[in-house]
């Protein structure tokens, strides 16, 4: 029983990781710079969240305060960034929170943690291409006057494929296979026009703002309605506490909600590999593209907030309904384009995260090794990447955006966990290592992140626990029916096992 409990937590060291980036079949291309991840961090956080959570935050939860959420997500994000900067720094090697799990804690943990991080990317990616996809019919709509065939406008719209959503994930995974410095370039484009539209959503909108639509800046406190069966707030059924609307506790409650705006930053680890000097650029790219998220986020939130009445406020739009409630539909049309655009970089750095994470698990074995062999022009994992964006194409064909953001959530902050207890743990185990970035104040700070970010999850209902759960499970058993026996670590080859 012993053994096969050491068996299962196994770890890979660091330097196999590492030797393994080396093998020519199984070696990813390194092309990114500092500039390259701070641009991949960017293109993926600025999506969906500031685009529409904005509106629903501010008018349920916080009111103008919607701009201290902001700052309290985007610190328990910079709380997890620390070690993930850290992480990545010492473990250049793609998988992110995988890699850094499988190098501290284990191989079950770490797969454990893998098979989420497939499950959150994917989830994201389809859901984002829903949404791309129904702005861009709604342009084509009030701009052009076109329509699509109502059977491929997809299920949010009455229809029963989304040909758009498909096309998209199916376009992005071309590009993907052809090389991340190409995905890295037209990212670059495409975050230049999105980060525009944010900045001219702030200087234009300082033109309209009414001090009056400040006030209260906090709204008064306001009980939430009572949850129903698994719809309940977790931390209301094991704990009897009821999250509030609006007051200080209702700035938390929209920091659990718009949480899901900061999501992608944690991707960007995801390229450690292909990284020219990963000790140095991935702690800028990381921390560099939270820091100018958090800001841009601040801004706009007191910029919106202050254009219109946070009571008025639209749940879907509202940056496009804010200008369009003080008469400017030039501004409101730009947004709307903006976001249309913006939501391609998201899907894009989705796919890619998911690839770099399902190659890092077939590289070790825990997945058949075919799809950890790289193009042998691109150097880009073009199996796991045809395969992955095949299914994921097809998902987001057929999806309806009703179910959404909160499996997504739970994914990332399991992984944040996960990631704050290997910084401690490694620490521990393999003091040795050179750390380019050192996470302050060790233990104290991953002890804090892995504290916020329970109680986020805390905050989720408890059908997205057992869905979650339903997911590990499946995970689980498929690890020991297929991964633990072929595991290159468990086999042996070339591997230094540590048992703990």
């Amino acid at each position: 029983m012993s053994k096969d409990l050491n068996s299962v937590f196994r770890t890979k060291t660091v330097e196999q990781s590492i030797r393994d980036t080396e093998e020519p079949e199984h070696a990813l291309r390194k092309s990114l710079s500092a500039w390259d991840l701070t641009v991949f961090g960017v293109g993926v956080i600025i999506g969906t969240g500031i685009f529409v959570l904005t509106g629903i935050a501010a008018r349920n939860n916080a009111g103008p305060a919607t701009a201290l959420a902001f700052v309290a997500a985007g610190i328990v994000c910079a709380l997890a960034a620390l070690c993930y900067a850290e992480f990545a720094s010492t473990v250049p090697v793609a998988g992110s929170a995988y890699t850094f799990s499988y190098a501290s804690i284990g191989e079950l943990p770490a797969w454990i943690i893998g098979w989420d991080l497939v499950l959150e990317f994917a989830l994201g990616t389809a859901v984002v291409a829903v949404g791309w996809s129904g702005y861009v019919r709604h342009l084509m709509h009030t701009n052009l006057g076109w329509d699509l065939p109502k059977a491929l406008a997809g299920p949010d719209a009455g229809g029963s494929f989304d040909l758009l959503a498909f096309l998209l994930v199916l376009v992005l995974t071309a590009i993907l296979v052809v090389g991340t410095k190409l995905s890295a370039r037209i990212t670059a484009v495409v975050v230049a026009i999105k980060v525009f539209v944010v900045l001219l959503v702030i200087v234009a909108g300082l033109f309209f703002i009414k001090a009056d639509n400040y006030s209260p800046f906090i709204p008064p406190a306001q009980p939430q309605e009572a949850g129903s069966g698994l719809h309940t707030p977790l931390v209301q059924l094991l704990f009897g506490y009821a999250p509030t609307n609006f007051g200080v506790m209702g700035i938390f409650t929209a920091a659990s909600l718009i949480f899901f705006a900061f999501i992608g930053f944690d991707v960007v680890a995801t390229a450690a590999e292909e990284t020219k000097n990963p000790q140095r650029d991935m702690p800028r790219g990381i921390l560099g593209s939270l820091l100018v998220c958090t800001v841009l986020y601040v801004a706009v939130t007191l910029v919106v907030t202050g254009m219109q009445k946070y009571s008025e406020m639209s749940a879907t739009a509202p940056l496009a309904e804010a200008f369009k409630s003080v008469n400017q539909p030039f501004f409101s049309g730009a947004i709307s384009l903006g976001a249309a655009v913006g939501l391609i970089t998201v899907c894009m750095i989705l796919l890619l995260g998911q690839t770099r994470v399902f190659f890092a698990m077939s590289r070790d074995g825990l997945l058949p090794r075919v799809f950890s062999v790289t193009h042998p022009k691109y150097r880009t994992p073009y199996r796991a990447t045809i395969l992955l964006g095949g299914i994921i194409a097809i998902v987001a064909g057929f999806t309806s955006l009703e179910k959404l953001a909160e499996l997504v959530n739970i994914g990332t902050l399991f992984a944040f966990v996960l990631v704050a207890l290997g910084v401690i743990i490694l620490r521990k185990t393999r003091p040795d290592l050179h750390r380019a970035f050192r996470t302050p104040w060790v233990p104290v700070i991953p002890i804090v992140s892995i504290a916020a970010s329970l109680w986020l999850m805390l905050n989720l209902p408890a059908e997205t626990w057992i869905r979650f759960g339903v997911w590990m499970v499946i995970g689980i058993a498929v690890y020991f029916l297929y991964g633990r026996g072929h595991s290159r670590l468990g086999r042996g080859e070339d591997v230094r096992v540590e048992h703990r």
